[in-house]
């Protein structure tokens, strides 16, 4: 049988063909053998696939003699949560995220609240790979329960981090798409108690997209139609697991998802100034609100938890990464879609502008992406090469191979999953992005 998608942050495939019951198994039994004493929430997104995945993991920990308590449908960040405030040993989520409806997967959270760390993630990986059957016959059998309510605490946490009756005297429309994932069951009542009026699109979580889920322009056009349409305020799409924010304007316009943490990130400290910390992938719009406000910046490796790692080291007030996804302190260390939208109307309350005044104050860059195959074993010296061409640059080997010039930067790193190697640039143009792309092709198939 072929193997699944799998990292130290978890693990995704195609339903019956690389993930199966028998996998998910495996994967929550090496996790409860790591994981400290306690219970253990599991969570789904929505895929019709997830319920009996979630039966088959609940006995799997049952069996380890966890005690489980499921959750049932919610968003990746209302896991994180529900983790610390139920004080769990940890969570597993089941979701494929942006992937396509036949794909699915599990994302593990630590007793924190957050997605595993990278020492966490490689115990548990080391462990599943090591076909060792975990059952014990001695081990008594874990309990079962059900948790009713599992948004009120993430609402209530959100809300506290901006001006609620300051939103609520706009009186917002907003068009928001869910993409039948999870997001919908926490946004509805978090947008109501902000005074919006809310069209929903996306609903009922149950996994039928209506549209490839991933946030993107193509896929969004159906959310700009419904934004002009009904004359919304904004438009907000989240990806099936609610962990990510892309952004529609006032005119239809698709913002994307690099702009949901600059937004975020500017309003934010404004009222509370202090270290930054975003991916290495992620636009250069936070490093120059950061020098703005002449505050600390920092950047990660790619990846949810090392950003989250940095965030602790530093000291951080807000993060996040540019796929859509802020993270907030004050709510938990996981990327948070309803941290964006509360903090994208909160900044168009105040400053009283339409989100695409807000959007064309803020620095413009345009970023480009390619990528390459490449074996494993070719990468070190296609990465010299790239290193000597762009001798001018500023090179960093933090996570692959950056190279940064003024206004500019070119990020060349290896998949941990497929034998590819991704391009990413970001400039004042695409067109100058572009070519950077293409130089840095050839270099590397040279």
């Amino acid at each position: 049988m072929a193997e699944p998608i799998i990292s130290v942050s978890g693990l995704r495939g195609v339903v019956d063909l690389t993930f199966t019951r028998e996998v998910a198994s495996r994967y929550a039994s090496a996790f409860a053998l790591t994981a400290p004493s306690g219970g253990i929430v599991v969570t789904r997104d929505g895929r019709e696939s997830g319920i009996r995945f979630a039966d088959a993991i609940c006995r799997a920990l049952n069996s380890m003699g966890r005690d489980v308590l499921n959750a049932e449908i919610a968003a990746t960040p209302t896991t994180g949560v529900l983790v610390r405030d139920s004080k769990l040993a940890g969570g597993i989520q089941i979701s494929a995220s942006h992937n396509p409806a036949e794909y699915n997967g599990m994302k593990l959270f630590s007793a924190d609240g957050r997605v595993l760390s990278a020492k966490l993630g490689q115990m548990v990986l080391d462990t599943y790979q090591s076909s060792v059957d975990p059952a014990d016959e001695e081990v008594t059998f874990g309990n079962l329960t059900s948790i009713r309510d599992t948004t009120s605490v993430h609402e209530s946490l959100v809300l506290a981090t901006v001006d609620r009756s300051r939103i609520a005297a706009k009186q917002f429309r907003v068009a928001l798409d869910s993409s039948h994932g999870a997001g919908s069951l926490l946004a509805k009542p978090l947008l109501e108690q902000l005074g919006c009026a809310t069209h929903l699109h996306g609903t009922p979580p149950d996994g039928q997209f209506e549209h490839p889920p991933e946030p993107t322009a193509e896929n969004l056009a159906s959310l700009s139609h419904t934004v002009r349409e009904m004359r919304a305020d904004v438009g907000f799409a989240q990806d099936p697991d609610a962990d990510r924010l892309a952004l529609v304007d006032e005119t239809g316009r698709y913002i994307g998802e690099e702009y949901t943490v600059a937004i975020c990130l500017d309003h934010v400290l404004k009222h509370n100034p202090g270290p930054v910390v975003t991916n290495c992938s992620t636009s250069r719009m936070s490093e120059d609100l950061a020098a703005k406000h002449n505050v600390p910046f920092y950047r990660s490796r790619v990846g949810e938890a090392n950003v989250c790692d940095m965030m602790l080291s530093q000291g951080a007030v807000f993060g996040g990464e540019g796929n859509g996804g802020p993270i907030d302190p004050r709510v938990g260390y996981v990327r948070d879609s309803f941290v964006g939208m509360a903090l994208v109307l909160d900044c168009m309350a105040e400053q009283e502008l339409p989100l695409s005044e807000i959007v064309d104050a803020l620095p413009r860059y345009a970023i480009h992406k390619a990528k390459v195959e490449m074996p494993s074993d070719q990468v070190l010296d296609a990465m010299g090469r790239l290193q000597r061409h762009f001798a001018d640059a500023q090179a960093d080997d933090m996570d692959g191979l950056r190279l940064d010039w003024p206004g500019r930067w070119l990020l060349v790193r290896p998949s941990n999953t497929e034998p590819i190697v991704r391009i990413i640039a970001e400039s004042e143009t695409v067109n100058l992005s572009q070519s950077m792309c293409t130089e840095a092709r050839q270099v590397l198939e040279a």
